[in-house]
């Protein structure tokens, strides 16, 4: 089956099984949500974050291709297949410097996610658990992160211009060096954010 070619062979061989699924998932559309979990779970198997590494060391690591691939299927997934009150799951994944351009992402869970130097160039975050994840030096510019949970997040050096931070949470988030021009602030909770060292 598809989901055991995942992860134990080539890298090459994965990424052919995700262009598979994805294929699977947008014709029959009773499989969609089941292959967008077999996804997460690949990413949070095969990329899992170490809290114990130095948060910020390699910026410029680069990201595994099939992991890439695998995120590529999930933010561009058709939304409309997804089950009500479902949510993804991405928490404690170290995908720093994944492209997730213009990636729908609303409501994914990506608690203690490592996104440092991910662009999430007008992405689509809203309503999303950011919460003690590391943003560190990430292109946010133009995402939507209206009703977001960045509580305790680092987004040093974050680009947030023109970001949409409606009602978002960013209790307790380090925003040191973050660019917020034009960014949406109002009903955003900013309650012992900081904004430097």
């Amino acid at each position: 089956m598809a989901i055991e070619q995942l992860g134990n062979k080539t890298i090459e061989t994965s990424v052919a099984v995700i262009s598979d699924l994805e294929q699977i998932a947008q014709n029959h559309p009773q499989y969609h949500w089941i292959i967008m979990g077999i996804l997460t779970t690949f990413v949070r198997e095969n990329a899992p974050y170490m809290p114990q590494e130095k948060l910020t060391s390699n910026l410029s690591i680069k990201l595994r291709v099939d992991i890439q691939a695998a995120l590529t299927v999930i933010a561009r997934r058709d939304v409309n297949k997804d089950p009500e009150n479902e949510q993804l799951d991405l928490s404690h994944t170290d995908i720093r410097g994944a492209n997730l351009n213009r990636a729908n992402l609303e409501q994914t869970n990506l608690y203690q996610a490592n996104l440092a130097g991910a662009n999430l160039t007008e992405a689509n975050l809203a309503g999303a658990i950011l919460s003690a994840a590391n943003l560190e030096s990430t292109n946010l510019y133009l995402a939507n992160l209206e009703g977001a949970i960045l509580s305790a997040a680092s987004l040093k050096g974050a680009n947030l211009e023109g970001a949409n931070l409606h009602c978002a949470s960013l209790y307790l988030a380090g925003l040191h060096g973050a660019v917020l021009n034009d960014a949406i602030l109002d009903g955003a909770n900013l309650r012992e954010a900081k904004f430097s060292d």
